[in-house]
């Protein structure tokens, strides 16, 4: 997801906390900004400030509706009354969000809006005698339940939604990291070595060798 905002206490607060739930984060401070991380990553969630720098957040919106892109944008004013947020919604905005708010009622409306954003998962994840529950958090291998680290868990995950396809390393680090993770880390190939720790033997994620990681 994206945060446009230009307070920066704010934002990187607020990126802060979403990381801690999972969520991999990008920030910046103003509209140009913005337009430009939403024309190169393909973002599921768009929190975008009305009132930024440069390019204002109503124009933002504008763009990012007229491309026609699957991000859904939660926008945040400090205009709280009826006709500012009728005007943001009619702009294309997804939902509304008047400061000051309860950072709770932000992750609920974001995690909504990030289901919208792409197909439904099914309840539980599962393969390979592999069941992840990502509404309670919980992984189990065989009924043995397994805990996991918030990477670990974001990472297997993702796996799992690929349904046995292939995930590159690459793709990995955009889905359940953010942009600050260096792309030639190792951070993938350290945070798989635990997983599979974890899951016990038989191992059940390949390694395909100059594509990716899989779950047979």
């Amino acid at each position: 997801m994206l945060i446009a905002e230009d307070e920066r206490m704010l934002a990187d607060s607020l990126a802060e906390g979403l990381r801690a739930e999972a969520l991999a984060v990008d920030v910046v401070y103003d509209g140009d900004t913005a337009l430009e991380r939403l024309g190169v990553n393909d973002y599921d969630v768009l929190v975008l400030d009305r009132d930024l720098p440069v390019v204002h957040g109503d124009d933002v919106c504008r763009a990012v509706v007229e491309s026609g892109a699957h991000v859904r944008v939660l926008m945040l004013t400090a205009a709280c009354d009826v006709p500012a947020r009728v005007a943001g919604l009619r702009l294309g905005a997804d939902d509304y969000l008047t400061k000051p708010f309860a950072f709770e009622e932000l992750v609920a409306r974001v995690h909504a809006l990030a289901r919208r954003a792409r197909p439904a998962d099914p309840p539980t994840l599962e393969r390979a005698g592999i069941r992840l529950d990502p509404a309670r958090r919980e992984v189990r291998r065989d009924g043995r339940p397994v805990p996991l680290a918030r990477k670990e868990f974001g990472l297997l995950a993702e796996l799992l939604r690929a349904d046995g396809a292939v995930v590159s390393a690459e793709e990995l680090l955009e889905k359940v990291w953010d942009e600050h993770i260096d792309p030639f880390t190792n951070t993938v190939r350290v945070t798989l070595m635990k997983l599979r720790r974890k899951l016990g033997e038989p191992a059940v994620i390949e390694t395909v060798p100059g594509a990716g990681y899989r779950i047979r």
